[in-house]
């Protein structure tokens, strides 16, 4: 049994099935006990996550009545209702951490950081490539027209952002960059205006011996900033292009040569 929020709100069944509450109430109740599953929830803080602020003079009750429709979905997918546990504030979710994908994510990356920071550098990215096979799509896929979720799923895919980039540089330390650059470039039609992705694409353009396109990556990256913005590319970038042009030498060196480049 599974339950998954990186990417649209799932539960895995113990026979394989993924299943999810039909009602948006039901949806966006698991969902936020889910996210909080480490510890309680107030009621004022659900109530707030299901009625966005603007709560109807009956939300006490009708919360009650929520959780009680949520515990029998529960059984009705061979679920224990009993996950779910009155507890001072108000609710909490009982996960163990391997039953959560969040938080087994969360571990996936303490791990590869521990790896990262022995120098373990193929163990450190077979972490952080399990850690990001957990993501089905953005973070809660199905509950982004809920204005409540707003901001959090926006830090929950923040941290999905941060091992990517991550992930990247270890692989560029590695010498794959190769077979980077078209889950690169999926990930900038995912975010057009995210800098660093344009920044590891340029440099696994040019260690691919694909100097003009790397060279358009910033033509492009320049043109949507400043047509979509109004401003243009950042400092880090800008240094990057001009080294391109001038064929830098520490472009084909190590990344430890890279990243003291730029802190020049």
């Amino acid at each position: 049994m599974q339950f998954q929020i990186l990417g649209p709100l799932e539960i895995e069944t113990k026979d394989g099935q993924r299943v999810s509450p039909r009602a948006l109430k039901l949806r966006s109740l698991l969902a936020y006990l889910c996210m909080h599953s480490t510890r309680p929830v107030s009621m004022d803080r659900l109530i707030e996550a299901l009625w966005s602020g603007t709560p109807p003079q009956s939300a006490t009750t009708a919360l009650h009545v929520y959780v009680s429709q949520l515990r029998k979905y529960l059984s009705s997918v061979g679920v224990d209702p009993k996950l779910i546990v009155t507890q001072p504030p108000g609710y909490r979710l009982d996960l163990c951490s391997q039953t959560l994908d969040l938080r087994r994510f969360e571990s996936l990356l303490c791990h590869f950081r521990s790896l990262h920071a022995q120098d373990q550098l193929e163990e450190a990215a077979e972490a952080l490539n399990a850690a990001l096979a957990l993501w089905r799509g953005p973070a809660l896929e199905d509950l982004h027209a809920v204005p409540f979720f707003h901001n959090l799923c926006r830090q929950l895919n923040e941290k999905r952002a941060f091992a990517y980039e991550q992930k990247f540089e270890i692989e560029l330390k590695l010498g794959r960059h190769n077979s980077l650059i078209g889950e690169l470039y999926s990930l900038i039609d995912e975010q057009p205006t995210r800098e660093n992705l344009y920044w590891h694409l340029m440099i696994a353009l040019y260690r691919s011996g694909r100097i003009a396109e790397s060279l358009a990556e910033y033509g492009r990256i320049r043109k949507t900033l400043v047509q979509d913005l109004g401003v243009e590319p950042g400092l880090k970038l800008q240094k990057l292009h001009r080294a391109i042009l001038a064929r830098e030498a520490w472009l084909d060196d190590s990344w430890d040569d890279v990243r003291s480049a730029y802190a020049c």
